[in-house]
């Protein structure tokens, strides 16, 4: 069996571009589907799939290894993000004709079933953008709090941070508190509650601040407290707290988890198989961590083939903690693609068909072409009241 050809198709899902991966076969009818999809580099990352194309065309697409460290080592140049995702999206596409041709689901040979469902969390706004990102007061956080637990979801995460530099304002602390203890009033006990913080704070103490009010609330953890990159500016947060540190999400490099590791610098890692290097990276990270006692909540607010991808890492993955999803990004989500994945009681439930199990709906594709993304939710919101430019 030889690869014949990879392309890209590009569908606008507003505040993104899902870039869909295909790679085709010297074999009738077999392919592979993946999703490289990064935000605001579209045009990068398709660029990036087909300066990849020549080092494996001809290939044995089976050879899921040995292809991914073509496309990793003989690029010469560190990937970086841009580089990575496009590797990721057809890193998944070959594990797709791997499983298809033989027979079996995609999370049968990442290890087999370990679990029986997967536990899976969404954002307010069911993945509505400006409910996710402009929601900063008690009164709509909550209204959309309900909204999601009404929809079935046990549990879903807040960005709700202020824009912060290098301290944390009383009056941001303040409405920080109101609001986590305004949503756990409002749904109770049983429902997990994260709380992004999008690398805002730009020291640990301004994290630490942060933390100390959520921590009475119980979030099930928080998410990138600082910057990230920076392990040891984690393991100072991750040590003056007993609420569970999450990162991983800009991670793209299986050396730059092991920094984070080797620091024992959080307690759940989130990596994401669009970005991180596909399953065949995935995996290793997965074993990495769970020798150090780290679990996982793999990233993906993405399109729906990084869902369904997400769904085998995450039945095949012993120290799995919870699934990102993001499904109401737009009302046609469902639509794009045949997918396996069906919820029940706020989980998602485990797949039975060969390789990812989806097909393209290509009459909703062709109905949605590339666009700019939007870029008015970081130019007019991450700049403090003097200017200063902070991260988002």
């Amino acid at each position: 069996m030889k690869i014949t050809d990879i392309s890209t198709t590009i569908v606008n899902a507003g505040m993104r571009n899902w870039i869909f991966v295909r790679v085709d076969t010297d074999q009738p009818g077999l392919y592979g589907l993946g999703e490289a999809t990064l935000e605001w580099k579209t045009r990068a990352v398709a660029a990036t799939v087909e300066d990849l194309k020549p080092l494996l065309i001809g290939r044995d697409p089976r050879e899921l290894e040995r292809n991914h460290q073509r496309m990793v080592k003989h690029s010469f140049w560190r990937l970086g993000a841009i580089g990575m995702s496009a590797v990721s999206g057809i890193d998944m596409a070959l594990w797709d004709i791997t499983a298809k041709d033989l027979n079996v689901p995609v999370w049968r040979l990442l290890g087999g079933r370990v679990r029986d469902e997967v536990k899976v969390y969404t954002h307010l706004g069911l993945g509505d953008m400006t409910s996710v990102y402009r929601s900063m007061s008690s009164e709509s956080v909550v209204e959309q709090a309900l909204k999601v637990t009404e929809a079935g979801y046990n549990a879903f995460k807040i960005v709700c941070i202020p824009y912060t530099h290098y301290t944390a304002a009383t009056k941001d602390l303040d409405l920080l508190g109101r609001i986590m203890g305004d949503v756990r009033a409002a749904v109770g006990d049983k429902i997990e509650i994260m709380v992004d913080f999008h690398g805002r704070p730009a020291s640990a103490s301004a994290a630490l601040a942060y933390i100390d009010v959520l921590a009475p609330h119980r979030p099930l953890f928080v998410e990138e407290p600082v910057p990230p990159g920076d392990s040891v500016a984690m393991k100072a947060v991750s040590d003056k707290t007993s609420v569970p540190i999450a990162t991983g999400e800009r991670l793209v490099d299986v050396r730059e988890f092991q920094d984070l590791f080797a620091h024992r610098a959080v307690g759940i890692a989130q990596p994401d198989l669009c970005h991180a290097g596909g399953f065949t990276a995935g995996r290793k990270i997965a074993a990495m961590a769970e020798a150090v006692g780290v679990g996982l909540a793999p990233h993906n607010p993405l399109g729906p083939l990084a869902g369904v991808a997400a769904l085998h890492f995450a039945v095949a993955t012993q120290n799995f903690v919870i699934q990102e999803e993001m499904s109401g990004a737009v009302p046609w989500f469902s639509e794009v693609l045949d997918s396996p994945i069906v919820r029940k009681n706020g989980n998602w439930q485990v797949p039975e068909k060969p390789g990812l199990g989806v097909e393209l709906n290509e009459a909703i594709i062709a109905k949605h072409p590339f666009k700019q993304e939007p870029i008015d939710v970081i130019a007019e919101d991450a700049v403090l009241s003097d200017g200063t430019v902070v991260d988002w």
